[in-house]
């Protein structure tokens, strides 16, 4: 068979070991990756080299023009730069002579503001995870550490504005309880270290002495924090405590990235550094950062409308 009739499983193949190899990209990234091209692929009815070749920029506009009946703007924009990526990297390296997705434009967004909470009803979400690991009540010893455990990831997570990925992979060696920090791999595996206050130090310690031996099972390994049956935990059960405990403190519903939100802006308005929270939160640019001080200028102009009499 000639090299041009050959599958494109094969260069997809090759695309996605790239980004996992030469640009570190996660799992879960290659994952959506893989899938958009074979989306994108399927839907031009590409199956080979050769059909890959004769792709040109208006058919991806109108594959774009499709996928917009179907799904949202933002998921558009990740279809599309995957799809571009693509073509990029078989332009690089010789898979085609030419590059259609070069022009290709990504679909405008709105640009919302991050979701967060306020001070006080953070407070009043953390105050509420602390009561609920309190001593009393008539709870099994499986219950209780069910408790503890959600209070140390709740604490821990507004405390260092960590991504919930990276707080399922801590392993118990990730915390050095001596000065309070906790190294993180984050994306693009670049490791980074990350401080934490006194609330989530007993929170942690109250989950490590009194909790995770109760969950631990021969699965746990290293793992800092465990779901019901013993293993490290899953994001799905973080996000699904974020919530709950959200709910049962009376704050907007929020997920845990909103707190990472939350926590940004709440470091910002106590007068740190940009650099420092762009060091903090693990992001590779500032302008990702400085999202945040938008957050800051708008709750200050709430604040000024509610309380200036001449505002």
């Amino acid at each position: 068979m000639d090299g041009n009739e050959c599958g494109i499983g094969p260069v997809i193949e090759g695309f996605i070991t790239f980004l996992r190899t030469n640009e570190g990209l996660s799992e879960h990234t290659c994952r959506s990756y893989r899938s958009d091209a074979e989306q994108c692929m399927d839907m031009l009815g590409v199956r080979t080299r050769a059909q890959l070749e004769s792709v040109e920029l208006d058919d991806l506009r109108a594959w774009m023009a499709s996928e917009l009946q179907h799904v949202s703007k933002t998921s558009l924009a990740r279809k599309t730069i995957a799809v571009r990526r693509l073509f990029a990297w078989c332009f690089a390296h010789g898979v085609t002579q030419h590059d259609p997705a070069a022009a290709l434009k990504t679909p405008k967004l709105g640009k919302a503001l991050p979701a967060v909470l306020n001070e006080t009803q953070a407070q009043e979400l953390m105050e509420s995870a602390d009561a609920a690991c309190e001593p009393g009540g008539e709870v099994s010893p499986h219950e209780r550490a069910v408790e503890l455990r959600d209070c140390a990831m709740l604490e821990l997570l507004y405390a260092t504005g960590i991504r919930v990925a990276e707080l399922v992979g801590l392993d118990m060696r990730s915390v050095n309880h001596a000065n309070r920090t906790i190294t993180v791999m984050g994306k693009g595996n670049k490791q980074r270290v990350v401080p934490f206050g006194a609330p989530a130090q007993r929170a942690l310690d109250a989950w490590l002495r009194d909790g995770r031996a109760e969950l631990a099972a021969a699965g746990a390994g290293d793992a800092l924090f465990l779901g019901a049956r013993g293993a490290r935990i899953d994001q799905r059960v973080v996000r699904g405590v974020v919530h709950r405990e959200a709910a049962r403190a009376g704050v907007p519903d929020i997920s845990p990235h909103a707190l990472r939100h939350s926590a940004a802006t709440h470091m910002l308005d106590g007068g740190a550094d940009l650099r420092e929270v762009q060091e903090m939160l693990g992001h590779s640019s500032l302008q990702t950062t400085q999202r945040y001080t938008h957050v800051s200028i708008e709750q200050l102009k709430s604040r000024y409308q509610q309380a200036f009499p001449r505002a």
